[in-house]
């Protein structure tokens, strides 16, 4: 398993016995990253929106691996009632989860807010992982070796955090939103694994990943704009050769749940063309995902915002 040639599917250890929340599990990199963990034994929740969907995902996984222990629940990050709600039912159910993959996220849409009137990127991809990860976070210190793993993007290293406008209400740019909030899933990454290492607990991690150029769901063109038609067709010209499947882009997620060499805070992506595809190595994100500061804030408004207080490590 060098670093040369980075982890590949085949190096994912056995995992049976274990249980997993993938959120955004219905298509795509979290498809693939349920798809994968169910083959190792994983019992997979599929927490997606969209019920009809996720069990359509359900279906198929099984019709390839019928022995595959999954099922979906219901889960929109863009509603912080049915983030609580999600959470309190998978507690009640009392069964233990080793795996917290925050994998949903959308990129570039017109501007909007959330179901709670938070800008529409930052509210889902940060904010709604937050708030669940905060819920969850019980239930993650009760396994003997826990994950949380936030999917981020290379879009991160475009970002800043404006903490004077977080929520884009005075200056809206679709990408520079999308890549501030990819910005806040690593400098979250951190805060937690400051935290977690303060309060001695180490056997849950957190750890980030990212897929490179992989095809998803995500990426999406307005065909009435002249440039975004424009960049369709760069991009479908360019992807056969820069980009990977999304089997491929789940890779880096995959490494960052099961590679049991992780450390806290680690971040993986693709090891060729400036981590667009390729095996899964990790990587370094910018500075800026590190500041101790821009961690405090960003955890503090976070808290305000949603009222998830992580209080279990507090």
């Amino acid at each position: 398993m060098s670093e040369v040639i980075g982890w590949i599917e085949e190096d994912i250890p056995d995992q049976t016995g274990k249980v997993a929340i993938v959120t955004g599990g219905n298509s795509g990199i979290g498809f693939e990253t349920a798809r994968v963990l169910a083959m190792r034994g994983v019992h997979v929740v599929l927490a997606a929106r969209n019920s009809i969907k996720g069990n359509e995902a359900i279906e198929k996984i099984q019709s390839e691996h019928p022995s595959a222990h999954i099922e979906t629940m219901p889960l929109d990050l863009a509603d912080l009632s049915t983030i609580i709600d999600f959470s309190e039912q998978f507690i009640q159910q009392g069964r233990p989860l080793d795996f917290l993959i925050n994998n949903a996220g959308i990129m570039g849409p017109l501007q909007g807010t959330t179901v709670d009137g938070f800008e529409l990127q930052f509210g889902i991809n940060h904010l709604g992982h937050f708030a669940l990860t905060g819920l969850l976070m019980g239930k993650l210190l009760q396994s003997r070796s826990a994950r949380i793993v936030n999917v981020s993007s290379n879009a991160h290293r475009q970002g800043r955090l404006n903490f004077y406008d977080l929520q884009s209400t005075h200056r809206y740019g679709r990408m520079r939103a999308y890549a501030q909030s990819k910005l806040a899933n690593l400098v979250f990454t951190a805060e937690l694994d400051r935290r977690l290492r303060r309060a001695n607990k180490n056997h849950v991690l957190s750890v980030a990943a990212h897929p490179g150029m992989a095809h998803s769901n995500l990426v999406k063109f307005n065909t009435d704009s002249y440039m975004e038609r424009a960049g369709k067709i760069i991009w479908e010209k360019t992807f056969p050769y820069t980009g990977q499947s999304a089997a491929d882009g789940a890779l880096p997620t995959l490494r960052a749940a099961t590679d049991p060499r992780a450390e806290g805070n680690d971040y993986f992506g693709p090891s060729k063309f400036l981590q667009c595809r390729g095996p899964a190595i990790k990587v370094q994100a910018k500075k800026d995902a590190h500041d101790v500061h821009d961690g405090r804030a960003l955890w503090e408004q976070s808290i305000e915002l949603t009222g998830v207080d992580f209080s279990s490590i507090a």
